[in-house]
């Protein structure tokens, strides 16, 4: 194989490994089979373009067609004449998968299940990397370029990962692209001939190219700053475009972080954390009164064909005053102020600000964050909520049915209702808001008649399970299947309390959880919730919550809002809001799926404590224990290799006396050469194979054209002259290397094994601790065999390919052509 399509495989492989950040967004690995076949097929059809000497225009077309054939292949329409030939119908195919990933986008949440429009994305985005990169190492000679297509495959997940990508994923993929950059300079740099030192020495075995060595202690430089930079740096963790949150799904879902609080994904952020397996604490709050309504984050008030969305918030930095919400006195109108203080953790990283409906002031935080009064949300556009300690005063609102029912309609033309009530037309829902407040007469009994159709008596259930999405059809879908969590029930009710003429958002918190602790209410990500804000005129927005009581931990329920399941003597005054203990759930109509029951309201592991966990510890041991094994690989393998060549050997007792001056005696058993002509040969050549080993581990140089008596003189000379014994040692080594090699009868009936001792413990005592401490825990010699071996190896398969090759050239289209023409 050439060296041109040898960097066309390197750069297959490069291109692989620059997607590992990917396996920080998916369940599975999936995505990296599928990758690598398609990547394969591309680097394949571009060898034998390169084979055939196709202009590069040509490579690129069939590195294009190879990859059309290989997503044929992965991801077929059913219509297709072949298996892997696409079809007219192919192609729609493939536009379907494209259109279906959108919205699948924005349904899952890392990390995301095996869907196939998100794999044929992921397949496609790689395999057009790969076209990309082949061209720019290959047909330009450009590896360093080639990192840019290589980088836009990483900046896929840190655009939507919650916190930082992590580091091993980054670190796999940085290793891509040196491999890619070495094997181009490799290619370059051979053909200079043999490497050397400044000085003008040749490299040893045992040493690396100067040249080579400082361009790796760069490169593990850069890496290193790449991965640490981020840590030590203060707002640079995190994703980059983590201001339009997460999907939703089966996923981490963490909401976003700081940035444009106008393009939070509030849907994404929280069914993505209702599915996690993990919980966690995400705010602490403590508060006077006694029972609180819901905490408040964000609200979606944007109707369009696609669903709820977030507007952009506007509003006055906290250091000001903020409007006062008092009103004036009415009969069936509570008000009272409270005061609130949140402490907010680093697994709650939003734009957005936790606080309790109405607050009228804040202290402890800074002019970057801003209140917008109406939607009564606490925002910044530079900050976000990460581990932020706040206090505010708040005011709470609670109404008689009877002080709404004389709360009067907005006129027609009023901005808010303008505004508030633009619903697209979905006729299914049209109808039955008709029919649902058909004999209302005023705003609050046509909430009421909506509000009380999501109970259990008309077959309404609670799942986790359910496709979450808030588009006129996902609207449908839910109220015909009648089986969904917060999210489908807080937007079908805003829904159809619009599409009723009356102005409704969706509102997005934390319920009260497991309750007030010494702590005060401690809430995780399995407490976040949506309900529904209705806006009615003299009163504000009120809220309504039409998810069953028994899905949420820590529901409260309200005298305008009752639970709707719940017996009809639970139903409280207007002045005290329903607690859990207070309406529990009765068996039967209000809780059909009691396995669904428990999938949020019994989220907690461990107890009465929300927020336990499984230790961590034995992860950390395993993982620590399983980096001291393969550290110890090398030197494991080094004492195997001792121990077998000194077997090798007879092990016999010598019967000529062993001089005490030479220091050869050993007290354990006598490794000598045996008696018999072969084994001896064998004995003395693994013996000399051992010193050699020796002396590199010992970082003392080993010159390969020397003969074995050469070799030990030198180093009598060099390293063992003041010490006897060892420099007779090595010259009985070196002896009887040399009678195997070139004498009839090889050297018999001396002790070697006792020679090797007595020279590797000279060499021990004059190396420094360093090479010593390598020499026992990264035994070079092991390293650079490893290194001749992977060398060897890739040589075989270099000439395998080239023979494979020529073999090939036999049909070239050109040699056909030409042997047809001289005919």
């Amino acid at each position: 194989m050439t060296p041109t399509r040898n960097l066309g495989f390197v750069a297959a492989g490069a291109t692989l490994l620059s997607a590992a950040p990917l396996s920080a967004i998916f369940e599975r690995w999936t995505w990296l089979i599928q990758a690598t076949i398609a990547v394969g097929v591309v680097a394949g059809v571009a060898a034998l373009a390169r084979l055939v000497r196709a202009p590069l225009w040509g490579q690129v077309l069939g590195m294009l067609a190879g990859l059309v054939l290989a997503l044929t292949w992965l991801f077929p329409s059913g219509g297709e004449l072949v298996a892997f030939l696409p079809a007219p119908g192919t192609f729609a195919h493939f536009g379907g998968l494209l259109s279906a990933s959108v919205q699948d986008m924005r349904t899952y949440g890392v990390k995301v299940p095996d869907t196939d429009p998100l794999l044929f994305v992921s397949v496609l985005g790689i395999g057009a990397v790969a076209v990309v990169v082949d061209v720019l190492t290959v047909g330009l000679r450009r590896p360093a370029l080639a990192g840019l297509p290589m980088l836009a495959i990483y900046s896929v997940p840190v655009a939507v990962y919650v916190d930082s990508v992590p580091a091993v994923p980054f670190v796999v993929g940085a290793a891509g692209y040196l491999w890619l950059l070495v094997t181009d300079n490799v290619d370059r740099v051979r053909r200079f001939g043999r490497r050397f030192t400044g000085d003008g020495r040749d490299v040893d075995v045992w040493e690396s190219s100067p040249l080579a060595a400082a361009g790796r202690r760069l490169a593990v430089v850069g890496v290193a700053l790449a991965v640490v930079l981020p840590l030590a740096v203060p707002g640079m963790t995190g994703g980059l475009l983590d201001t339009f949150g997460t999907g939703t799904g089966n996923g981490t879902g963490r909401p976003g972080q700081g940035g444009n609080p106008g393009k939070v994904d509030l849907f994404a952020a929280l069914s993505g954390q209702l599915n996690q397996a993990e919980v966690f604490e995400m705010v602490k709050v403590t508060t006077d009164e006694p029972d609180p309504f819901y905490l408040r984050y964000g609200v979606a008030d944007v109707l369009k064909a696609n669903g709820f969305g977030v507007d952009e918030p506007t509003g006055r930095p906290v250091t000001q005053d903020f409007p006062d919400p008092m009103r004036p006195a009415g009969e069936g109108v509570t008000q009272r102020r409270y005061q609130a203080t949140v402490e907010v953790t680093k697994n709650f990283t939003m734009p957005l600000l936790p606080a309790y409906a109405e607050p009228v002031r804040a202290e402890g935080l800074g002019g970057n964050w801003h209140y917008d009064s109406d939607r009564q949300v606490l925002f910044s556009k530079r900050e976000d909520s990460r581990e932020k300690r706040y206090s505010f005063n708040y005011v709470r609102s609670t109404f008689s049915p009877a002080a709404l029912r004389r709360a009067p309609s907005l006129p027609a033309d009023h901005p808010l209702r303008v505004r508030q009530t633009d619903t697209p037309p979905v006729s299914q829902v049209d109808a039955l808001v008709s029919d649902l407040v058909r004999s209302k007469r005023t705003d609050y009994d046509k909430v009421r008649a909506i509000y009380d159709y999501f109970s259990s008596d008309n077959g309404f259930t609670y799942s986790l399970t359910t496709k979450g999405g808030t588009s006129g059809k996902e609207i449908v879908d839910f109220l015909n299947n009648k089986s969904g969590f917060c999210q489908q029930y807080a937007a079908a009710m805003a829904w159809l309390v619009r599409a009723a003429g009356i102005p409704a958002r969706v509102a997005f918190g934390f319920t009260n959880g497991s309750g007030r602790t010494d702590r005060g209410y401690v809430l995780t990500n399995r407490n976040l919730h949506a309900w529904t804000e209705v806006y009615f005129d003299g009163m504000g927005w009120v809220p309504f919550d039409a998810t069953p009581a028994y899905g949420v931990q820590g529901f409260t329920r309200s005298a305008w809002a009752p639970d709707t399941d719940a017996p009809e003597s639970a139903t409280p005054d207007a002045d005290s809001p329903v607690t859990p203990d207070d309406a529990n759930p009765s068996p039967g109509a209000a809780g059909p799926d009691r396995a669904d029951r428990d999938i949020d309201a019994g989220l907690a592991l461990g107890g009465d404590d929300p927020t336990r966990q499984a230790p961590v510890w034995p992860w950390w041991a395993a993982g620590v224990l399983a980096l001291l094994v393969l550290l110890a690989v090398p030197a494991l393998r080094r004492t195997a290799l001792r121990r077998r060549r000194g077997g090798r050997a007879a092990v016999v007792a010598s019967s000529a006396p062993v001089d005490a001056g030479t220091g050869l005696a050993d007290a354990g058993r006598t490794v000598v050469v045996g008696v018999d002509p072969d084994q001896a040969r064998s004995d003395a050549h693994a013996a000399w194979d051992e010193l050699l080993d020796t002396l590199v581990d010992y970082r003392v140089r080993v010159d390969r054209t020397e003969t074995p008596r050469a070799t030990a003189e030198r180093l009598v000379t060099d390293a063992l002259a003041e010490d006897a014994g060892a420099a007779a040692a090595v010259r009985l080594l070196g002896r009887a290397e040399e009678r195997a090699r070139y004498a009839r009868d090889p050297l018999t009936g001396e002790a070697l094994h006792p020679a090797l001792h007595s020279v590797r413990g000279v060499l021990a005592a004059k190396a420094d601790r360093r090479t010593r401490l390598l020499a026992a825990v990264l035994p070079p010699s092991v390293l650079l065999r490893w290194r001749k071996t992977v060398g060897d190896t890739s040589s075989r398969m270099v000439v395998t390919t080239g023979d494979a090759r020529y073999r090939l050239l036999r049909w070239s289209p050109r040699r056909l052509l030409s042997a047809r023409s001289g005919r």
